[in-house]
């Protein structure tokens, strides 16, 4: 059983409008007490991390509104300055009009002159479900705020994609009300939220286990790494090969080492005869063979192989397609995509791929509607894991699921780092992972190792820092109890 199907993966469930909406559904007997706790943690949060200043207290008509005016209560309770301005007023009768009219302090009209004049401004008047531009009022008056606290998400940030509608003020925090939304991970959300913290609202595990959750933060409590074990042989750890190209000898040997130092049991590099020396001189422990790959393919211990790091159009052309004839689970990369540009179906068949954004809109065109949403469609389009790849990298089933990765670093901004990636993924495949686990965990341990080597070294790594950081990262992704 995946990890994310035991329960262990709800607390790292990023929550969409839609899901939002169905729990506010479920809860609808408990919402005036969902949105008293809402707007007492949020006040409560704000305690633990600011002094007492002059707070003002933004509020739209919606349900965001409603939590506004009850952490505004609760601030003014405990003896903070508090003031409210309304961009508008909720509909008569519903539960944020019922918390607006427990709010008996100052009023003050929604103008920028008052959100200047204010220490921190808290941001309740649009929720993650906005779908429309932000009103020119509201772009106006948050850009003369000095410091702001988002509920939920920032005005005018569509929750669901990261997206902006309009002119959206950077906060100094968001608090995420029961759990993130995807919009905080994903670019340019990621940049406006400022530091994430959530708030427990202390919903029922009944509603919370109903939830049919669909993405994910990245991290362990997804999937489940395989450890080592008394009867262990390398065999059993699983075989990855990876196809070596004539001329670039590196990129092969990047993803033949991630695939040595991450576990698994034997890697071994199928290249042409000419290049053989070459590759046996760069690293003494390859194990390398010359056989036609035809030859190679009868063995049917070798059921995972990587193909494109290092390999040029032809030698793409003349590896990709026989890998799949022969049923073997592939790992795309580099050359494997830029062949296929063009012919898209050439891919189907194969297990992952591990596009770059030039390499994706090669592949799926220009991209329209959102990262997650292209990530989406090109995993079913190809029934194919795909891993796009960036400072949110995505991690997209064919059934719709998708892992949101955040736990990287920009130092793996650096050529080869994608190829110890392809390694990675492989060696998990070859451990026996299903492939969606197999992707979401290599693109975070190879995060984890980043993070590790970028620390000893000031922030600037070669693709070789990575190697002796994997062992460390692999056990530090151990699927929690």
């Amino acid at each position: 059983m995946s990890c994310f199907q035991c329960g262990k993966a709800l607390a790292s469930a990023l929550l969409s409008p839609e899901d939002t909406q169905r729990m506010d559904r479920e809860m609808a007997s408990i919402l005036p007490m969902v949105m008293e706790r809402a707007g007492m943690m949020v006040a409560r949060l704000i305690r633990q991390h600011r002094r007492p200043c002059r707070v003002l207290v933004a509020c739209g008509p919606g349900n965001n509104g409603g939590d506004g005016y009850v952490a505004a209560r609760y601030l003014s309770e405990w003896g903070w300055p508090v003031s409210v301005a309304s961009f508008q007023l909720p509909r008569e009768g519903s539960l944020a009009d019922q918390m607006a009219r427990r709010w008996k302090g100052a009023m003050v009209p929604f103008v920028p002159e008052e959100a200047q004049q204010a220490d921190l401004v808290i941001d309740a008047v649009f929720g993650a479900g906005m779908n429309r531009d932000l009103p020119e009022a509201v772009e106006r008056f948050f850009a003369a705020a000095g410091q702001i606290v988002a509920i939920d998400v920032p005005s005018g940030l569509d929750g669901a994609t990261g997206a902006v509608r309009g002119q959206v003020t950077p906060c100094w925090m968001s608090i995420a009300l029961i759990r993130k939304r995807p919009g905080h991970l994903l670019s340019p959300g990621r940049e406006i939220c400022g530091e994430v913290v959530c708030a427990d609202l202390a919903i029922p595990e009944a509603i919370m286990a109903e939830m049919d959750v669909r993405v994910w933060e990245n991290g362990p409590s997804l999937w489940s790494i395989p450890v080592q074990a008394a009867d262990d042989h390398k065999y059993k750890r699983g075989v990855v090969s990876i196809c070596g190209g004539a001329e670039m000898h590196g990129a092969a040997l990047f993803a033949f080492e991630a695939a040595r130092h991450v576990g698994a049991g034997l890697v071994r590099l199928t290249v042409p005869s000419d290049a053989a020396l070459l590759y046996r001189l760069a690293s003494p422990a390859a194990i390398v063979d010359t056989q036609p790959l035809e030859q190679a393919l009868k063995d049917e211990r070798r059921h995972v192989w990587v193909c494109g790091p290092g390999l040029g159009m032809e030698e793409a052309e003349q590896t990709l397609p026989l890998l799949l004839k022969a049923g073997r689970q592939v790992v795309a990369d580099a050359g494997a995509l830029s062949w296929a540009a063009g012919k898209t179906e050439a891919l189907k068949g194969v297990s992952v791929i591990t596009p770059h954004m030039g390499e994706f809109s090669r592949l799926f065109g220009d991209l329209t509607g959102s990262r997650l949403d292209a990530a989406r469609r090109a995993a079913a389009e190809l029934d194919t894991v795909v891993i796009l790849k960036g400072a949110d990298t995505l991690i997209a089933a064919p059934d719709g699921r998708v892992a949101v990765n955040v736990h990287a670093t920009p130092a793996l901004a650096v050529a080869g780092a994608g190829d110890v990636l392809s390694g990675l993924v492989a060696a998990f495949l070859a451990a026996g992972m299903p492939a969606w686990e197999a992707a979401a965990a290599a693109v975070w341990v190879h995060g984890e190792a980043g993070q590790r080597a970028a620390e000893k070294k000031a922030g600037w790594i070669v693709p070789e820092d990575l190697f002796y950081e994997l062992g460390r990262a692999r056990q530090a992704a151990s699927c929690p109890a």
